[in-house]
């Protein structure tokens, strides 16, 4: 797409959205809703925790609302199964189906809002993705320190029903719907998200154009991501993916309270506060998306990880050498604090928001359950060394993970793009430019 076309589109488009703002299209807010009650079913499960993927979704040619139903379903028998669990088998089955509808819904959430939605504010509501997933694990630990275990479990059935319920209520995607060539039901899916009385006549015109561009193209496969016209997103979404996880966010959530043990600060008191400040900074976040970008929000996030892991790191080297008692506990927090706030500030969602943004449509379904498999090895990974590197270096674990924020924001500087304000198909043409 010449940059001629992009600047001859433009007024439509910005009419376009202005329309669509004053026509305050609620359809998009509850189908947002809808799909993010999925988001805090996976926020609660992760305070469980079990990653999975979903590949499942393109060898029985589900939709994505349905692939996002088939999850609510495994999360509703696995919760059940958990509640009623007299022995370990039935405790495991629980955990894996539960495992299973969260590691669909890591992936078919933000690909979902990120169709249906504006672009004037898809990055908002893309970012609602990760506010729900940061909510439910806060909301399963501080419920889970007042009631049982299997009440717990009842507790984690209610976001599940009503993502499972509401998705009988809500239109299908309209790019889905295109590449289908269901094209009746496509414009009046796209008219339902936009309003009655938007008109939807160029957005339509738009996504069928790009549409009909991809379908002259062979249907992809796993190795199809590493050709050369693709390999740009690939490399952007996987970076992403990689530095996110590598960056020690696990480690450090799963552990949290046994860092702060160790720094001498006490525990219930310091995870309140870390489960509260994730939650607020990522709803803080989500109005400014749009407007500042995600290449900034990304920036500032890796800055504020380099810093607050470094802070980290000199209050255990302070402990390992006997000095500064007071000041040990202090410098764990504020390190760990400011960690966190940083990671939801942008690294917590953002990359979640440009791989739902980066990928052709073609390749969207390989490419990001290729990415969302790298997530969850990554977030493996971490969670299973984190306590191996603590017994080793303390303070050195905090410095490895500062040296791969940095190097986090070096990538983001030379690889990826900025992609608000612009549809999904314009994306595609800065990418493969």
């Amino acid at each position: 797409m010449s940059n001629a076309s992009d600047d001859s589109r433009e007024p439509l488009v910005e009419k376009h959205v202005a329309e669509s703002k004053q026509e305050q299209p609620w359809m998009v807010y509850l189908s947002t809703f809808v799909a993010v009650c999925g988001s805090f079913a996976f926020g609660s499960c992760a305070g469980y925790s079990s990653p999975a993927q979903a590949a499942i979704r393109s060898d029985l040619s589900l939709t994505i609302a349905e692939a996002m139903r088939v999850s609510s379903a495994f999360c509703v028998a696995g919760w059940l199964a958990i509640f009623f669990a007299k022995g370990v088998v039935a405790l495991d089955l629980g955990r894996l189906a539960t495992g299973y509808g969260m590691g669909a819904f890591s992936y078919v959430v933000p690909i979902f809002i990120a169709e249906i939605a504006p672009k004037a504010f898809r990055g908002a509501l893309t970012t609602l993705n990760q506010i729900l997933i940061c909510t439910g694990v806060s909301v399963s630990f501080i419920i889970g320190t007042m009631v049982t275990w299997r009440v717990l479990a009842l507790i984690g059935l209610i976001p599940c029903a009503v993502s499972f319920l509401g998705l009988f209520c809500i239109p299908e995607s309209p790019r889905w719907l295109a590449k289908m060539g269901r094209d009746t039901e496509f414009e009046a899916a796209l008219r339902k998200l936009r309003g009655k009385k938007a008109d939807v006549s160029e957005e339509a015109a738009e996504i069928q154009d790009y549409i009909e561009t991809l379908e002259r193209l062979p249907k992809a496969k796993a190795l199809d991501l590493f050709q050369r016209r693709y390999i740009r997103s690939v490399l952007i979404a996987f970076g992403l993916m990689v530095f996110q996880q590598f960056g020690g966010i696990n480690g450090i959530c799963f552990y949290t309270s046994s860092i702060f043990e160790q720094a001498g600060f006490p525990t219930r008191l310091g995870m309140i506060i870390y489960a509260v400040l994730q939650v607020v900074i990522t709803a803080l976040n989500a109005p400014i998306v749009d407007r500042a970008g995600r290449k900034p929000l990304l920036l500032v996030s890796a800055t504020g990880l380099v810093i607050g892991c470094l802070i980290t790191a000199v209050s255990f080297y302070l402990k390992a050498h006997d000095m500064a008692h007071e000041a040990v506990p202090v410098l764990a927090v504020v390190g760990i604090m400011m960690y966190i706030a940083s990671f939801s500030a942008g690294m917590g969602a953002m990359p979640w928001v440009v791989m739902s943004e980066i990928f052709p449509i073609n390749i969207k379904g390989v490419a990001g359950g290729m990415a969302t498999l790298v997530n969850w090895f990554g977030a493996w990974a971490v969670s299973y060394t984190f306590n191996f590197l603590m017994s080793w270096s303390s303070y050195g674990t905090f410095i490895i993970y500062a040296v791969i924020n940095a190097l986090a924001i070096v990538f983001v500087i030379a690889v990826v793009p900025e992609t608000k304000g612009k549809t999904l198909e314009e994306i595609q043409a800065v990418v493969n430019q």
